[in-house]
């Protein structure tokens, strides 16, 4: 800690190399004796700094502070309107977050004074009548720790900026890696890529919507292309069968809720737990008459509730070789008349709300047939 030295003449100590922008700190002296601002700005002066401003008026310190960002303030004590103490104590409700040193100059050499000069919030404090290289010590000592501290905050910031763009690039390779293989379910039995794009997204808008939150969300859009993962199971003569199923076929066909399942595996991935528990209940009905096993109103996981209404509703809305697309308000209709039996009613509701934000996905995401006529 610097304190007062010895009047006698004491030589002034040899420095290092200063650190880098050392120099160009912006310093704030703070004294109302006009006499003792100059003193200090011609110290300041003289060793090199040239980034220097002082005030008289110890009411202007936090604004001034907060307009700023001073690196280092040399504060008096005793001054009118508010005392260095209150300064700094109007300073500690400002500053969040951040190191700000404070050089308490003053008179008072008294223990109580420099108790509460170093409780309130000073780094170091100078007894007057001090010694020029006191000051100056004592400034480099502050400016080195404020620089370093400046210095380890711009790291800090550049390392979580790259943890979070290589986690934003992780979660979109982990989204395509999803919808490929949701795409590889669609590709054996229609020709419709962007099927598993649109419904996910209706669904994260229908899941929002809902009140599920906005993480919730996300985890239902990155887990629902998944859905059908399991007809990669199915054999072609009952998948791609042209015409009704037969029964024994339809019992084949179930299967692909539960074969999803099995090829999401049981991972300890919140992702890929959803995923596995959509793929499997994405198929039962509010009124219980669903597959594979017969899941009845909330029992129905929430999740596997809002992929049905979404699934169905763009299964409708799109080309498939066995049929026309039905007009939003034809698939509209029928989920309204579904509700209660396949889809829950309060969830239909929701999703009536949202209708208009649902259709626009069809044109932001067209098929690819659609696209190419487009263009």
């Amino acid at each position: 800690m610097c304190r007062r030295g010895a009047m006698e003449q004491v030589p002034e100590p040899r420095h290092g190399k200063p650190r880098r922008g050392i120099k160009t700190a912006k310093i704030f002296v703070v004294d109302d004796n006009p006499t003792n601002v100059t003193v200090l700005e011609a110290i300041l002066k003289k060793e090199g700094y040239t980034n220097v401003v002082s005030t008289t008026d110890s009411r202007t310190v936090v604004a001034s502070h907060l307009a700023e960002r001073y690196d280092l303030i040399l504060l008096d004590i005793q001054m009118p309107h508010m005392s260095g103490i209150e300064v700094m104590q109007a300073l500690a409700g400002e500053i969040v977050d951040d190191y700000l040193p404070i050089l308490v100059l003053t008179a008072q050499t008294d223990t109580e004074t420099h108790k509460s000069a170093l409780s309130a919030g000073a780094k170091d404090f100078l007894t007057k009548p001090f010694q020029r290289w006191e000051v100056v010590q004592c400034i480099r000592n502050l400016l080195e720790t404020r620089i370093f501290y400046k210095a380890q905050r711009i790291r800090a910031d550049v390392l979580e900026e790259k943890v979070r763009e290589r986690t934003e690039e992780i979660r979109a390779t982990q989204l395509e890696i999803v919808r490929r293989l949701g795409r590889a379910g669609e590709f054996r039995d229609n020709e419709t890529g962007a099927h598993v794009i649109r419904m996910s997204k209706m669904s994260q808008l229908l899941a929002v919507a809902a009140g599920l939150g906005e993480k919730h969300a996300e985890i239902i859009l990155f887990a629902s292309p998944m859905h059908d993962v399991g007809k990669i199971g199915i054999p072609d003569r009952v998948l791609l069968k042209n015409g009704k199923l037969e029964a024994a076929e339809w019992e084949i066909m179930k299967k692909h809720a539960e074969m999803g399942a099995e090829i999401i595996g049981d991972h300890n991935s919140e992702l890929l737990r959803l995923a596995a528990l959509i793929a499997k209940t994405h198929h039962e009905k509010w009124d219980g008459t669903g597959y594979p096993r017969g899941l009845k109103g909330e029992e129905i996981p929430v999740e596997a509730r809002i992929v049905s209404i979404c699934d169905v509703f763009d299964a409708l809305t799109s080309r498939r070789p066995y049929k026309e697309p039905w007009t939003v308000e034809a698939a509209a209709k029928f989920i309204n008349d579904q509700a209660g039996s396949h889809f829950e009613p309060a969830m239909v509701e929701v999703f009536n709300r949202i209708l208009p934000a649902v259709a626009a996905l069809k044109t932001e995401f067209p098929d690819e047939d659609e696209a190419e006529a487009a263009d």
